[in-house]
């Protein structure tokens, strides 16, 4: 059966805003506002249209849980802040509990990438090193120290394709990696909008 517009509006918005997002990454590190912002606004307000208040409810605690896990790695110098706002955009059309599933096929993605690099960078000596020093830096939370300008400054360095890991690319693998997985049930993927909204369910949720 064809999916009804309630499903297929998020998915599509989520699809373009994240090919966008890979886009500008890959070619210049960089996610803009212009692209963010709107697309996190338009998704609460799509909430609402299609949810109520249920609907905002839910697409508010997907903004929060994307900008939450985010924060933590931005804390930590790992991702910048374009990439945080892009999360929340994500999570306020998809809701909570599929924007934590694409948190984890994107970061997963970015754990194998991270790797890649570093194998690349120092061989496989190099990269269990590094792996061992990162394990210890994060058992040692008195550590997590970040760097204002680490990404900004890492940026401007010539051999910055060997050294970031795209993340807004990796989000935009994450999500597909996700859509992927779920293939055979897409009837069953839940981005938090429920039925139409009307006056009549919904209290006046248009």
């Amino acid at each position: 059966m064809p999916m009804p517009c309630n499903e297929i509006v998020p998915l599509a918005v989520v699809s373009t805003a994240t090919l966008i997002a890979a886009t500008t990454d890959l070619f210049i590190f960089k996610v803009y506002n212009i692209l963010t912002l709107p697309t996190l606004l338009g998704g609460l307000i799509a909430s609402y249209w299609f949810g109520g208040l249920h609907g905002l409810t839910a697409g508010l605690l997907g903004a929060g849980l994307g900008f939450g896990v985010l924060v933590v790695f931005y804390a930590l110098g790992g991702v910048g802040a374009g990439d945080v706002k892009l999360f929340a955009a994500i999570g306020a059309w998809l809701g909570p509990a599929l924007s934590a599933q694409v948190f984890v096929a994107s970061a997963l993605a970015a754990g194998v990438y991270a790797l890649g690099l570093t194998v690349l960078r120092g061989g496989t000596t190099g990269a269990a090193i590094e792996v061992g020093l990162l394990g210890q830096m994060m058992l040692r939370p008195g550590s997590w120290t970040r760097p204002l300008t680490r990404i900004e400054t890492e940026v401007k360095r010539s051999d910055r394709r060997g050294r970031l890991v795209p993340f807004a690319a990796m989000t935009c693998l994450g999500f597909f990696a996700t859509l992927a997985w779920s293939a055979i049930h897409l009837d069953k993927i839940d981005t938090h909008f429920g039925p139409p909204a009307s006056v009549s369910q919904s209290g006046g949720g248009r």
